[in-house]
């Protein structure tokens, strides 16, 4: 069983590879770039720079603090909720979207490739998502029930979902986050938290929030601890002054990321992190009990801040 489950992530793998690929260079053609589908007019405002160096080594343990403290920012869960359902305006022109997932993808971001790569690997409801697909993203799905109901199953029983998931937000967001951190010159795994919340929650790194502080990264001369410090401040002035009420409520992340830095936290060892009230230690997760129902959220938002918030 096991060989069976390394073979169907490496076929994920494989198919998220492609789908990669493609879309890199349809950004490249498009003069994008961007690591992930955000609003229209945020794309102008990611800062895009120069490959300098390696990408940050992660122990095994680090890098689950990462992903946890993300999985408990999006879903409130150490393990995330694959199944978790939310609805925000926060879609183009601030229309309602769905998000989705255990990292909280939208349906006008990056959520059909998600479900193309499930319905492409043979799960248990892959025949009954292929239909959607070229939907997604095109025709407002946010109040069909159908397609709620099929996510949500999907989510919730289906081991090959949850593979999908754990490859689509390695590749989509992790990897992109670790590869701007490398090419600016961060190593700490504080600092690469730091930059995988900005890139989950606001789609990379603000361009409008840069420019509000000088300290240059470290891959340009500056210190790494400042840059980052400064960088989570102006954010949390950012998120918790918004004028909108739900981004106003995800400063938790900034407050939680501005506490770690003020203890000196800087290699994720003073453990338990705590995120917004959860306890993480980075051990292995076992899976969570899905959510009782099948809309986790529902708010009114803006459409400036990117996946979740």
């Amino acid at each position: 069983m096991k060989t069976d489950a390394n073979q169907t992530v490496q076929m994920l793998q494989s198919i998220l590879n492609v789908a990669l690929s493609l879309q890199s260079a349809i950004d490249e053609l498009k003069g994008g770039g961007g690591s992930k589908s955000v609003p229209a007019g945020l794309n102008s405002e990611l800062e895009h720079a120069p490959r300098a160096r390696g990408e940050p080594l992660l122990t095994d343990q680090q890098r689950r603090i990462c992903e946890q403290v993300i999985n408990v920012f999006e879903t409130g869960t150490i393990a995330g909720k694959y199944g978790a359902i939310s609805i925000y305006n926060d879609g183009p022109n601030g229309i309602r979207q769905i998000t989705y997932g255990r990292s909280q993808t939208t349906e006008y971001g990056n959520l059909r490739e998600l479900i193309e790569i499930y319905a492409s690997a043979g799960g248990q409801y892959s025949d009954q998502l292929r239909p959607y697909v070229p939907k997604i993203g095109s025709t407002a799905l946010v109040d069909n029930q159908a397609f709620k109901n099929l996510l949500k199953s999907a989510g919730n029983e289906d081991q090959v979902m949850h593979d999908c998931q754990d490859v689509f937000f390695d590749r989509r967001y992790f990897q992109p986050a670790l590869r701007w951190a490398g090419e600016n010159g961060f190593s700490l795994p504080l600092s690469v938290l730091v930059i995988y919340d900005s890139f989950i929650h606001s789609g990379g790194i603000l361009g409008f929030l840069r420019e509000r502080f000088s300290e240059r990264p470290p891959a340009q001369g500056g210190r790494e601890e400042s840059w980052i410090s400064k960088y989570v401040q102006v954010r949390h002035d950012w998120l918790s002054s918004h004028s909108n009420a739900a981004v106003r409520a995800s400063s938790y992340r900034t407050r939680d990321l501005l506490r770690e830095i003020a203890n000196g936290n800087w290699d994720l060892s003073d453990l338990p992190f705590k995120a917004n009230g959860t306890l993480v230690y980075g051990h292995s997760a076992e899976r969570e009990a899905p959510p009782a129902g099948d809309i986790l959220h529902i708010v009114s938002g803006g459409g400036d801040y990117g996946d979740a918030a």
